[in-house]
């Protein structure tokens, strides 16, 4: 039997996987490290590490910036160097050595040692000055916007650094939504433009340092952006949702970019779920997709659910489904 890992490569290089990859299994996802990430209480409210006002509302599934005039942090892009401040990432060897023990237990022979990073280069732009400006500002200050990236992806270098000097990683997990359900947030072009060379920069550089697997999350349309992501230097695109058309992206791609998800979290977990549900949806995606550059796996973005019981509920048909077509 292969370990998860080996399972993992045989999947996405085409070969002779003998099961389904279960999610999130084959990656150790390295969440304690010295670096900040706040997030406010559910019903709570705080100013994050870059300054961003972020509130988690009673009854939603997730925090997000607050936008309104008074909380907004850039609200003129061409005076975003007088507001946006970039938090530190140098550690101590000692504030590292928790991560460095939990990386050092992983069988790496297993699975991946995988760091994590987020919110990603589209995301910070909109966490700092609001979906509408940020989109605008591509059109408005393209200059502005393109010496704001270059700043961000400075940062996100400076924190690749941090995690291969101290974890050596064998994999990043990596989000920035970039679409809605149906459609990317921009066109091919402005992607191309604004995105491509700051993602081309971070990824080669996770790359050119050791780092073998790149998994993205996306949890959104992208179907248009694919060609992109595989310029790049994507592996694993996680969150494909069904309106993607995801057996026609593994037709047209596998090989190139291996598709994680076609299952919508948003079908099977919610407060009403039950095990049939996951069933029906797992077992589609399963047999639509096929058994290789496909990873079955709900579209949300790490290794939980929403609500009690889903992931593991939709770890257990896969399980059946590996039985099934095996």
């Amino acid at each position: 039997m292969l370990t998860r890992r080996q399972n993992l490569v045989e999947v996405m290089k085409g070969g002779n996987p003998d099961r389904f990859v279960k999610q999130y299994e084959a990656f150790a996802m390295m969440m304690k490290t010295p670096i900040t990430r706040l997030k406010p209480p559910i019903g709570g409210e705080i100013v994050n590490e870059w300054g961003i006002t972020v509130r988690w509302p009673e009854g939603q599934l997730g925090a997000f910036p607050v936008h309104d005039e008074e909380h907004k942090l850039v609200k003129d892009i061409t005076k975003w160097k007088d507001v946006v401040k970039a938090p530190n990432v140098i550690h101590t060897p000692e504030e590292w050595k928790e991560a460095q023990e939990l990386a050092a237990a992983v069988d790496r022979n297993d699975q991946y040692v995988t760091v994590f990073v987020a919110p990603g280069i589209f995301e910070h732009l909109h966490y700092f000055m609001g979906m509408e400006d940020a989109l605008m500002n591509f059109y408005e200050e393209p200059e502005a916007m393109h010496e704001l990236i270059d700043f961000l992806v400075e940062w996100e270098i400076k924190l690749a650094d941090e995690f291969i000097k101290y974890m050596k990683p064998d994999a990043l997990f990596h989000h920035d939504d970039w679409g809605s359900q149906i459609n990317s947030f921009m066109s091919p072009a402005t992607f191309e433009e604004f995105l491509l060379p700051a993602y081309k920069k971070i990824y080669g550089h996770y790359k050119a340092n050791g780092v073998e697997l790149i998994i993205h999350h996306s949890d959104s349309y992208g179907a248009n952006l694919v060609p992109f992501m595989i310029e790049m230097g994507m592996d694993i695109w996680q969150g494909v949702m069904t309106t993607n058309n995801t057996p026609e992206l593994i037709k047209e791609y596998g090989g190139k970019l291996t598709f994680m998800g076609d299952i919508d979290s948003g079908v099977i977990d919610f407060p009403g779920w039950t095990q049939e549900i996951v069933a029906e949806n797992v077992e589609k995606a399963c047999r639509r997709c096929g058994k290789l550059y496909f990873i079955p796996g709900a579209s949300q973005g790490l290794n939980i659910s929403s609500f009690p019981g889903v992931y593991e509920a939709t770890d257990a048909e896969i399980d059946r489904m590996s039985k099934e077509m095996f």
